[in-house]
């Protein structure tokens, strides 16, 4: 970990943040999920530079050591791209693969639609593509499901604000790793559908936790609320929505996502290949949601594997 650099990149008038490690020719950049940050790949980053790779993983504006945009509540998909460019950009890398975890999927396949010619593959964990549009959770699932309640504007910051942010990860973090999906009763929080005594995931250290809790201190939630849960389904004008780079998917077997409707059926069936058609699918039967930290070896090797019949 030590081997990590820290480095920042302005991007207009935000600093955003970039761990980065290893100095191969061949670049793999990692795209966080919530409540994630650079970390979250620690172990990826770790074995990649070890395997001859260049590996880097930014902060996303408004998250961790990354500067918060003066409006959080106006912060888009569009601007992850954005900044993604301006990084490439600004560390001279002309084509990249790219590695999206949870809601860092969509970022990863949209850029690769847009900027074909800077994208080497795509590998996502724990969420397939699915093109941007109207969302439609609310039509299949109740309201106490956890996406439609932090989409509503100061409900989550309210229920948020009863704990510290090391508190949050926790309890996030114990959600996300079961098999259900997180729902509340009509007069229960989703920060209450956790235990003050329910222990960590065994994978996950008291000081990973620590490390968490300390970066959401310094950037809050506010833009984490904003995205993902409150720009889901934002109109991007893609020009074809049909993922033309290698793609690579790498799910747990007891990942929550599997209970979203319809996504059982379109990740192990050939409906993916439909907008991928040059897709993997690999499973890690015992992992869930948080694949890349739970079990890192089977991930690298996977990733490995994939970047190497495409570099």
């Amino acid at each position: 970990m030590d081997k990590i650099e820290h480095k920042f990149v302005n991007v207009g008038d935000l600093k955003l943040h970039i761990a980065e490690i290893g100095s191969g020719p061949n670049v793999v950049v990692f795209l966080h999920g919530f409540p994630e940050i650079w970390y979250s790949w620690r172990h990826q980053l770790i074995a990649l530079a070890a395997a001859g790779f260049r590996a880097i993983a930014p902060d996303y504006r408004g998250y961790g050591l990354s500067d918060s945009p003066p409006e959080p509540e106006k912060t888009t998909f569009s601007h992850l791209l954005n900044d993604l460019l301006a990084i490439l950009d600004a560390l001279s890398l002309s084509k990249v693969f790219l590695v999206g975890k949870d809601f860092g999927g969509p970022p990863a396949y949209l850029f690769s639609i847009l900027h074909p010619e800077r994208v080497l593959g795509v590998i996502t964990l724990g969420v397939p593509y699915v093109p941007p549009g109207p969302p439609m959770l609310h039509k299949y699932l109740p309201e106490g499901f956890y996406i439609l309640r932090w989409k509503e504007p100061g409900r989550a910051e309210a229920d948020f604000g009863r704990f510290d942010a090391k508190t949050v990860v926790r309890n996030v973090y114990i959600l996300f790793s079961r098999s259900e999906l997180p729902i509340a009763n009509e007069n229960q929080e989703i920060m209450d559908l956790v235990e003050p005594d329910t222990p960590l995931p065994s994978w996950f250290t008291d000081e990973d936790l620590s490390t968490y809790g300390a970066l959401y201190e310094k950037s809050g939630f506010r833009t984490a609320l904003q995205v993902p849960y409150r720009t889901v389904g934002d109109d991007l004008s893609l020009p074809d929505p049909v993922v033309k780079v290698p793609a690579l998917l790498i799910m747990g077997g007891k990942d929550y996502v599997f209970k979203f409707p319809g996504m059982e059926d379109l990740i192990k069936s050939e409906k993916a290949k439909e907008l991928v058609p040059n897709l993997e699918v690999k499973f890690i039967p015992e992992g869930t949601h948080f694949v890349q930290e739970q079990f890192p070896e089977q991930v690298n090797q996977l990733i490995l594997a994939f970047i190497g019949k495409h570099i």
